[in-house]
């Protein structure tokens, strides 16, 4: 497969990906689904759960989902808004990537096959 396609089929696939866990149906409601994504707006202690999967995902402990559970969301829910903060941290990784990688190029750096 050319370069431009294979960079094209996984960008649409990316896009598809955040389509899906954002508007897609799920136990959570959407805007809450966008604000775990985005980790923004969340009231505590759901902001700390979802700040703590987005910069530290391997020190979330029992206590931290239990503390999550407190605000009434069921585990169904839980897990969704866990899903959107992973998610969107790898995208905001994924989209400073890309520009990185365009200044390069418009730097005058090479394009690696």
């Amino acid at each position: 497969m050319e370069q431009g396609k294979t960079d094209t089929g996984y960008r649409q696939l990316y896009q598809d990906l955040v389509n899906r866990i954002l508007h897609g149906d799920g136990h959570s409601p959407r805007p809450e689904r966008q604000a775990a994504f985005n980790n923004a707006d969340l009231p505590q202690p759901l902001h700390a759960l979802v700040d703590k999967v987005a910069h530290h995902a391997y020190k979330v402990t029992d206590a931290d989902i239990d503390a999550a559970k407190q605000t009434g969301l069921s585990e169904d829910q839980l897990f969704e808004l866990i899903v959107c903060a992973a998610v969107g941290q790898a995208s905001r990784q994924y989209e400073n990537g890309l520009k990185a990688l365009e200044e390069v190029v418009k730097e005058g750096g090479q394009h690696a096959s």
